[in-house]
């Protein structure tokens, strides 16, 4: 495979990703930490850095809105949960694994 087609390929993978995370709201960030070891927030913040590797300055908000679909508080507002102690000990645990790899 060339690499042109690579990264065509990886970019309609990582669109795809959005579009499924932003039909899945019942997917808080915290289950998806606890679990993956990586949220929406995760995904804005490698987002802004492959912009900034090109030149281009994003701010969080700008990161976010793109990762989001829409500005990040109005997504907390219409479905982000308020997180249960199992959550964010799964979260804890998660971030743990992280910091080991």
């Amino acid at each position: 495979m060339d690499n042109q087609t690579r990264i065509e390929i990886e970019a309609a993978a990582f669109r795809r990703l959005l579009s499924h995370l932003a039909k899945r709201t019942d997917a808080q960030n915290i289950d998806l930490m606890g679990l993956s070891g990586f949220c929406r927030n995760c995904l804005s913040n490698w987002y802004q850095d492959a912009a900034l590797d090109k030149g281009i300055t994003l701010d969080k908000q700008e990161a976010r809105e793109i990762i989001y679909g829409m500005p990040y508080a109005e997504w907390v507002e219409k479905y982000q949960s308020k997180a249960t102690d199992e959550q964010l000990q799964l979260m804890e645990d998660s971030l743990k694994k992280n910091k080991e790899l």
